[in-house]
C-alpha cells in the first residue's frame, strides 16, 4: 500500500481522496486528525504531497512508484488538472558549475543539459565564483511554471517526515524545543539502527508524536536511503566534475489545479467537513484568505451542494471585494502553457468590475511588431482592451488605435479563467479564434492544439472541449 504525507491548503480533500482510493496518509497534522477524527500511523512516507508556495497547485515526491500513483490521482480529478514530470527532482544530487555569481544572495548553477539551479552563498564554504564546482544535491525543486530556479545544497541529505540524515551534522538533534526534544534525543539511544557512518541525525516536529517503533521504522528507512545513495554515488570521482546528472533516487511531479479541479477538491473535502463554495478557490487566491475561510465555515456552515461541481455558486463578488481584483487595481495576465510554463502579457488597469465575476482591463500597447495572427501594426498609442469573467473557457482582447478605432479581436481560448488579486490565471489551449476590423472571422492555430495532443500536454478530452468553445466563440462573432 501506498504511503503518502499531505501538506498545505488542499490537505483535506487530498487526504480523503487517497484514503478512499486505498492509499495510507501517515504522519497527520493535528488539525487532520481531529477533522477526520481518528488516528493515523506515523510511518515513513513513500510519497509527500506539499502545496506549492503559490497555492496553485502541489509537488509530489517520493518512491517512483509510489509518486506515480498518487499523480495519476490526482490527475483524474477534472479535466483542468495538469501534470508535469519535473528533471530536476527532489533529493538529486548534480555535479554543477557556477555561471552566475557576485550579486544576490545566490548564485546560478548549471546542472547539465540545459538545467539550472540556485546555490545560496551562505550554504556554501569560501567565497563563490564563476567557474567554481560543486556537487550539490535538491533542497526544494521548482514548479514549471516558477520564475525561481530549484534550491540546491553543497551537501547530502536523507529524510522522510519524521527524522533526517545529513552528512552536513554529526551526533543526534531534534528541530524542535524543550523537554521532548531532550527525550527524541535521548530516545535514539534505544534504537538499534545502524546509520552510516557520516551521517548526522536531526528529528523533525512530526515526531514528538510518534512512539518508539515508530521512531525506529524511521530511522531505519532514513538509514537504508543513505546507504542507497552512498551506493548510487560509489563510481563519482571525489571531486566534482562537468555538470550533469549523478544520482536521482526520488522522483517529483507537479500537479496545477484549474478552476475546475479545485472546485472537484471542493466536492471531496464536502464529504469530510463543511466546505464553502468555492473553499479552495478562495484560499488559492490568496494566504489571509485561509483565516477567513475556516472562520466562515466553523460559524456558518456549508451552504454549497454535495458534490460541489457547481462553480456558479463561488461568492466571486465578496471575496473580490476583501481581496481583489476591484476597479483600479493593476492585474497582470498570467498565460500559462500546457508544458508548464508561464508567460506573462503584461499588466493593466482593471477599469470596470462586475459583482458577477466580470473584469474589464485596460493595456497601453508599445510600437513595432504586429498583432499575433491579426497581421495589424503595433503603434504607439494603441490599447489593449481584454474582458474576462471568472470561470469562462476563453476571453476577448480588442486592439484600439490611438482614435478609438478597432484593430480586430483576438479570443484566447484556455481552461477557466480565475481572477486571483494580483493574476489572472488559466492554461491557454493554443487554439483561438479571430475578428478582423473588417468584420472577418476564423478559428487559427488548431495546428498547434493537434500537436500539443499528440506530444501528449493536453487530452483529448480537454482538445475537444477547446475545439467546441472555439466554434461557439466563432459562431457568436459572426452574427
Amino acid at each position: 500500500m501506498t504511503t503518502a504525507r499531505v501538506r498545505g491548503i488542499y490537505t483535506t480533500a487530498v487526504t480523503q481522496l487517497l484514503s478512499e482510493t486505498g492509499c495510507e496518509v501517515v504522519q497527520a497534522s493535528e488539525p487532520i486528525r481531529e477533522r477526520f477524527e481518528r488516528s493515523f500511523d506515523a510511518a515513513p512516507a513513500a510519497v509527500s504531497i506539499e502545496t506549492t508556495r503559490d497555492r496553485l497547485g502541489v509537488e509530489v515526491s517520493g518512491v517512483p512508484d509510489a509518486v506515480e500513483t498518487v499523480a495519476d490521482e490526482l490527475k483524474e480529478l477534472a479535466i483542468d488538472t495538469f501534470r508535469w514530470e519535473d528533471g530536476v527532482s527532489r533529493g538529486a544530487v548534480f555535479d554543477a558549475e557556477v555561471l552566475e555569481a557576485g550579486g544576490g544572495s545566490g548564485a546560478v548553477v548549471d546542472l547539465g543539459d540545459g538545467r539550472r539551479g540556485f546555490l545560496k552563498y551562505d550554504d556554501a564554504d569560501g567565497y563563490v565564483d564563476a567557474g567554481n564546482r560543486y556537487r550539490v544535491q535538491v533542497h526544494e525543486p521548482a514548479p514549471p511554471w516558477d520564475d525561481d530556479q530549484p534550491l540546491v545544497r553543497p551537501t547530502l541529505e536523507v529524510g522522510g517526515g519524521l527524522c533526517t540524515l545529513s552528512r552536513d551534522r554529526t551526533g543526534v538533534s531534534a528541530s524542535l524545543r524543550g523537554e521532548r526534544a531532550e527525550e527524541l534525543v535521548g530516545m535514539t539511544d534505544l534504537l538499534s539502527v545502524d546509520v552510516p557512518d557520516g551521517w548526522g541525525i536531526r528529528w523533525q516536529h512530526a515526531a514528538a508524536d510518534a512512539d518508539l517503533e515508530a521512531m525506529g521504522t524511521a530511522l531505519e528507512d532514513a538509514a537504508g536511503r543513505a546507504r542507497a545513495l552512498e551506493a548510487a554515488l560509489a563510481d563519482a570521482p571525489n571531486e566534482p566534475g562537468e555538470p550533469g546528472l549523478l544520482a536521482a533516487p526520488r522522483r517529483t511531479e507537479w500537479c496545477w489545479f484549474g478552476r475546475e479541479s479545485r472546485f472537484a477538491l471542493d466536492g471531496v473535502r464536502r464529504r469530510v467537513e463543511t466546505t464553502m463554495p468555492g473553499h479552495h478557490r478562495t484560499k488559492a487566491a490568496d494566504r489571509a484568505a485561509s483565516a477567513a475561510v475556516d472562520f466562515a465555515e466553523a460559524v456558518c456552515g456549508s451552504a454549497g451542494t454535495d458534490d460541489g461541481a457547481d462553480g456558479g455558486e463561488f461568492p466571486f463578488a465578496a471575496v473580490a471585494r476583501q481581496f481583489g481584483p476591484t476597479a483600479g487595481d493593476r492585474l497582470e495576465i498570467g498565460h500559462g502553457k500546457p508544458d508548464g510554463r508561464l508567460i506573462s502579457l503584461g499588466r493593466g488597469e482593471v477599469t470596470e468590475w462586475d459583482p458577477e465575476g466580470k473584469v474589464t482591463l485596460k493595456r497601453a500597447m508599445s510600437g513595432g511588431g504586429s498583432y499575433d495572427a491579426l497581421g495589424v501594426a503595433k503603434e504607439s498609442g494603441d490599447v489593449a482592451v481584454t474582458k474576462f469573467r471568472e470561470g469562462r473557457w476563453w476571453y476577448p482582447t480588442t486592439y484600439k488605435a490611438a482614435d478609438g478605432t478597432s484593430k480586430g479581436t483576438y479570443v484566447n481560448v484556455c481552461t477557466p479563467v480565475e481572477l486571483f488579486p494580483d493574476t489572472v490565471r488559466y492554461i491557454d489551449l493554443y487554439v483561438d479564434v479571430i475578428r478582423q476590423g473588417d468584420g472577418t472571422v476564423e478559428i487559427v492555430d488548431t495546428d498547434e492544439l493537434e500537436d500539443a495532443v499528440d506530444e501528449g500536454l493536453v487530452s483529448e478530452e480537454l482538445s475537444e472541449k477547446a475545439m467546441d468553445v472555439a466554434e461557439a466563440v466563432e459562431r457568436a462573432l459572426s452574427k
